[in-house]
């Protein structure tokens, strides 16, 4: 550890922080996948592309949040977290392979927790990584585990999807007070973001609102009701041939429901890591925003 730097990440570090995520996480899909599932790939470059901008993003609202480990000028550690509404999220932590076994992880986790101190709440999606889960589980979170739905829908079962329409930018004040009422906290400016780079689809009624990103399926929804829920998700599965929705935990029965009738497969992979809340729904976390 002698040789290794901890520092706070600047903009300029993102693409080179990319690199490091992309490496640590290819490495662990492929130690953790299992052989009937397809074969894990690294990031490809339009994924990277929306990593950077993200990150960037964050870099820019939250510095505090953000650290990379240096040796020899080469960045071998990400950790990159934030707080919205007195709720702390880990939007991305990794170390590449060669470094791990060093302490490095517990060393560099450490200021983005010191950064979430004051914060009521805090989430994270974690992979089923042993050591990672014990590292949160000492840090106060509670684990829930998490399924995701995958495959080509049958196109039969898919009902006509009514009371959905693309949204627009005046729908983010709405959209704000769902978040709130669904996870405890508005993704504000992180909308901005989400919106660059999927589509946003909404359903505003009398009675109910939703909204859903969309992209091979769901990349965030919140709804304040399991129907509204419902009829969003139908919606991405009509949208796309080959379907990717994850971060399902139980509490989102609802999802399952609408997965298995389009003749979806379910599986089971990761947890979600909550501490001083419960699993929030109707809602399905983006992966990084959350």
């Amino acid at each position: 550890m002698s040789d290794l730097r901890i520092r706070p990440m600047t903009v300029d570090d993102a693409p080179a922080a990319e690199r490091v995520t992309a490496v640590g996480f290819h490495e662990l899909d492929t130690r953790m996948f299992r052989r009937s599932w397809p074969e894990p790939q690294l990031r490809p470059p339009e994924r990277a592309g929306y990593w950077v901008a993200r990150t960037q993003h964050l870099i820019g609202t939250d510095p505090g949040g953000c650290w990379v480990a240096e040796r020899d000028d080469e960045l071998v550690g990400v950790v990159v977290s934030f707080e919205r509404e007195k709720m702390w999220l880990l939007a991305s932590y990794a170390v590449v392979p060669e470094a791990q076994g060093l302490g490095l992880g517990k060393a560099l986790l450490a200021p983005a927790l010191d950064y979430g101190r004051g914060s009521l709440r805090g989430m994270l999606n974690a992979s089923s990584d042993p050591k990672a889960l014990r590292r949160y589980h000492a840090a106060g979170f509670r684990l829930y585990p998490q399924m995701f739905l995958r495959g080509t829908p049958d196109r039969s079962r898919i009902p006509v999807v009514e009371r959905v329409r693309e949204g627009r930018e005046s729908d983010l004040d709405w959209m704000d007070s769902v978040d709130r009422q669904t996870r405890g906290a508005a993704h504000g400016a992180d909308h901005a973001v989400l919106m660059q780079q999927f589509r946003l689809v909404v359903s505003e009624t009398s009675s109910a609102l939703g909204y859903a990103y969309l992209d091979d399926g769901i990349a965030l929804l919140a709804a304040t009701d399991r129907r509204t829920a419902a009829r969003l998700m139908w919606e991405a599965i009509a949208s796309c041939d080959d379907v990717l929705i994850g971060h399902i935990t139980p509490e989102n029965s609802w999802a399952v429901d609408v997965g298995l009738e389009a003749r979806l497969e379910l599986h089971q992979e990761g947890y979600q890591a909550l501490r001083h809340m419960r699993p929030p729904r109707p809602y399905l976390p983006h992966g990084a925003l959350l």
